[in-house]
């Protein structure tokens, strides 16, 4: 089955089996895809022992009273040092915002932190550390290999409070049980 060109604001929905730990039942955000290769940001897997809060601090931004608590994930093995913001279309103020599509937005500069922490940013926002790359082809490779199966993303799944549902969930609006699901992959 052909693949659309670019994947940029899907869900990529790790199948059993992978191989991979490390994207073992991973909801993965595409931010960008091109000819030259793709990122994302791993939507499900809080990074441990951190908060924002702390996060915060470390960054010397001071908090304000209306300062909503944002969640931080391991955002994929690339860059763990490198902060991104996947947040909802509300927020684009910013000329470094890439805009993903009519629903997502992916920052990765301070101004949008210092904005969550004013209370400003935008409605629905979750804080990746690192990202999950791919060289030109792979995550073509990977797709047809039975790794992924690709999915429209939805906002009640990107941005839901409860990590440990998503994978479940995204695979749900496929209308797969992931119960019934294989890590072996066959041919016709």
């Amino acid at each position: 089955m052909e693949q659309p060109s670019d994947l940029s604001g899907k869900l990529l929905i790790a199948m059993p089996g992978m191989g991979d730990t490390r994207f073992d039942k991973s909801v993965i955000f595409l931010c960008a895809q091109s000819e030259d290769g793709a990122m994302g940001l791993i939507v499900n897997k809080p990074a441990p022992d951190l908060s924002f809060d702390t996060l915060l601090e470390q960054l010397e931004i001071g908090r304000s009273p209306h300062t909503r608590d944002i969640r931080v994930h391991f955002g994929g093995p690339v860059e763990h040092g490198r902060g991104f913001v996947l947040h909802s279309s509300d927020y684009g103020a910013n000329s470094s915002t890439l805009e993903v599509d009519e629903s997502f937005g992916m920052t990765a500069t301070l101004d949008i932190l210092e904005d969550i922490a004013r209370g400003e940013g935008p409605q629905e926002a979750l804080l990746a550390l690192g990202y999950a790359g791919w060289g030109p082809g792979q995550l073509e490779e990977e797709i047809q290999q039975n790794g992924w199966l690709v999915a429209d993303a939805d906002a009640s799944v990107v941005f839901a409070r409860d990590d440990a549902t998503k994978w479940v969930a995204a695979l749900k609006g496929l209308g797969i049980d992931p119960m019934l699901l294989s890590g072996a992959a066959g041919r016709a």
